[in-house]
Order: structure tokens, then C-alpha cells, then sequence
């Protein structure tokens, strides 16, 4: 429970997603709710890319009790690198295009609802993924420009489509700017080869997930082994650079029967290297969010965030 918060800032963007009046409108009605739980809450729109890590990062000096990250996966990115490392907590009240973190934790999409579940919320400490870039083009030197992530990362076929939707069409329609970004490179995409090492095997790929959570996005579910609750992460890649075997392999992702797949590994680690291979050119995302072209490293940074679990999910006992 989260008897000790007594004050917190609410970090909104609000041009996210669709039904905006509406939503203000739940914001308000999320902040009576918690104003009625003893929690006072201060409102916080972003106002550019960047301003969610800031609020956040001012958070604990000026002595904010609790984050409440209210967006998409974007908003709940920028909030996390602002509080990594830190003491204060997050909460979640779902909104925006996508929101995988919502459905990890059984947060329901209303505001109002999710609101009256921090209350009765448990805070844990988990673990952040990390993606890190190479300092030179050609792979050489330290890896620098370090960013964290919650849920899930990869390069590949995924990559290519956050890193090709237009953000002016992802704001009028949504989801379905990935639906038809996704469309497009199914036909346009020639699945460039990537090297994949972690101390536990080596494997040349056409696609790797990076997760840190059992869901991916949308209906689909791909790192079925990952936890929020362990200091690793689960990597599912495939091997092929056929369109066709890809799009055979659809219906059996939809249906959770991936791993059935010929040419899919799967395996847990905690640090992952992915270096494009010669003649290929591969994209890169975390949460959601573009983070450029391999080559990139993925690796966890433990006891790096505290999150608030609401009653309605399921983490396993300490």
C-alpha cells in the first residue's frame, strides 16, 4: 500500500492519442479521486519532446512523493528516464496511441479506474533495460548516448516501422499508423541481416525482440518467458529472410503459437549486442520510440526504478 504519498505530479501530453477533450476531462475527474485518497495532485502537460524526462527528473527535489505517468508508451518512456536510478515511484494511468505497460500490469484503459487502483497499489523495485549506441559509425569505441526502456525493445522488420510512421498521421489515427506503416514494409523491406551476441549463444537474424515484459504490443505477445520482475531479459529472434516464411509466421504469432516457428531462438540474458551485417542498414526501437541504427547494445541496470502494482496484477512473491 501507499500510505507514506501525499503529493504527486501527474506528467500528461496532451496531444497524444485521440478523444482529448474527453480525456482532460478524466484527468480531472483522476485527480479528484486521488485528492479524496489524500493524495494532492499537481498537473503537468508536456509541451515538447523531452519535458516528460525533465518534470520527472525534478520530481524528488521538489519532494514529489509519487510520478504519475498518464500517455502512451512514449510519455511512460521519457517519465522512466527521468526517474531511473531514483527513489520516487511511478504509477500508471493509461492513455495515448499504446500503452503495453497497462496491459502487463491489468490496468484498465479508463482513467477514473486506474486512478482509484494506485491507492491500493504496492510499490517494487525492478530492473530497466538499456540500449546504448556505438560512439563511431564503423562499431568502434564505447558505447555512449545511453537510454532506458521498460518493456520491450528490438531491430528488424519492427524497427523499420516506428522508425518509418509519420508522427503528423500516428496523431490523427492512431494504432492503425502502425497497422499501415507495417503494411507497407511487408512489401518494401528486403530483411537485412543483424549479428545478435550475449554470453549465451550468437545468432544471425533477420529480427530480434528484446523484452522485458510478456507483452509486445497490440494483441501480440512474443517474449512469453520475460518478467518486469526479473533482472533480465528474454531475446526472440528469427533467422529467416524470407517475406514469405514472415508471413506464414503471422498467423501463428497472433495466435501465440510463435515459438512453433522453424528458425526462432529464444533465450534469457542480461547483455545483448546487435551489429548490423555487412550490406544491410537495420532500425531500432525501445517502448516504441526510435533509437536509431545498430550497432546497439542492450543490457539491464538492476534496482533502477520503483513501480506501482496495482492490485490487479499478479507479481511473483519476493
Amino acid at each position: 500500500m501507499v500510505n507514506s504519498i501525499r503529493k504527486a505530479i501527474l506528467i500528461y501530453n496532451p496531444i497524444s492519442g485521440q478523444r482529448r477533450s474527453r480525456r482532460l476531462a478524466e484527468i480531472d475527474a483522476a485527480g479528484r479521486i486521488l485528492a479524496d485518497a489524500g493524495i494532492s495532485v499537481e498537473f503537468a502537460p508536456t509541451t515538447e519532446a523531452g519535458s516528460a524526462t525533465l518534470y520527472a527528473r525534478q520530481a524528488a527535489v521538489r519532494e514529489f512523493d509519487l510520478v504519475i505517468a498518464c500517455g502512451g508508451d512514449g510519455t511512460v518512456n521519457e517519465i522512466i528516464n527521468g526517474l531511473a536510478g531514483g527513489d520516487v515511484p511511478m504509477a500508471l494511468l493509461p492513455a495515448g496511441t499504446a500503452n503495453i505497460l497497462a496491459k502487463e500490469l491489468g490496468i484498465p484503459w479508463d482513467i477514473p479506474a486506474a486512478a482509484r487502483l494506485i491507492p491500493e497499489s504496492t510499490p517494487r523495485r525492478i530492473a530497466l533495460g538499456c540500449v546504448a549506441a556505438h560512439q563511431a559509425p564503423d562499431g568502434s569505441g564505447p558505447f555512449v548516448d545511453a537510454r532506458y526502456f521498460l518493456c520491450v525493445g528490438g531491430s528488424g522488420p519492427d524497427g523499420a516501422i516506428v522508425n518509418g510512421v509519420d508522427s503528423h498521421f500516428k496523431k490523427r489515427a492512431g494504432q492503425l499508423a502502425y497497422w499501415v506503416e507495417g503494411f507497407k514494409q511487408l512489401f518494401t523491406y528486403n530483411f537485412p541481416l543483424m549479428r545478435i551476441e550475449s554470453c549465451e549463444r550468437t545468432v544471425d537474424a533477420s529480427l530480434v525482440v528484446v523484452g522485458r515484459s510478456a507483452e509486445y504490443g497490440g494483441p501480440f505477445k512474443i517474449t512469453t518467458g520475460a518478467s518486469l520482475y526479473e533482472d533480465s531479459f528474454e531475446i526472440v529472434a528469427f533467422s529467416t529472410r524470407s517475406r514469405l516464411r514472415y508471413l506464414i509466421a503471422l498467423p501463428a504469432l497472433y495466435f501465440g503459437k510463435l515459438r512453433s516457428v522453424g528458425g526462432i531462438s529464444a533465450w534469457k540474458t542480461t547483455d545483448v549486442t546487435c551489429t548490423a551485417l555487412p550490406g544491410g542498414t537495420l532500425y531500432a526501437h525501445v517502448d516504441g520510440e526510435a533509437v536509431g541504427a545498430l550497432p546497439l547494445r542492450f543490457h539491464i541496470i538492476p534496482d533502477a526504478l520503483t513501480l506501482l502494482v496495482p492490485p490487479s496484477s499478479k507479481p511473483p512473491a519476493k
